[in-house]
């Protein structure tokens, strides 16, 4: 996303990220996700962040894949 330059705004994301879909049901509980994203990751590590939008999403998450 960050190299596809469809995104400038976007310029100071890492190398690496992780990507979520969600429903547009949920559309604003993402927009204030991201609004909130930079006092959360003070309070919330990226491990424990995956771990947890796993968990919600009823999804199956292998600790493999944080190593």
């Amino acid at each position: 996303m960050k190299k596809s330059g469809l995104f400038p705004d976007f310029a100071g994301w890492s190398e690496d990220y992780f990507a979520f879909s969600k429903s547009a049901a949920d559309r604003d509980t993402v927009i204030n996700y991201i609004k909130n994203q930079k006092e959360h990751h003070g309070v919330y590590g990226y491990e424990d962040e995956i771990r947890q939008l796993s968990y919600l999403s009823g999804k199956v998450w292998d600790e493999r894949y944080l190593k």
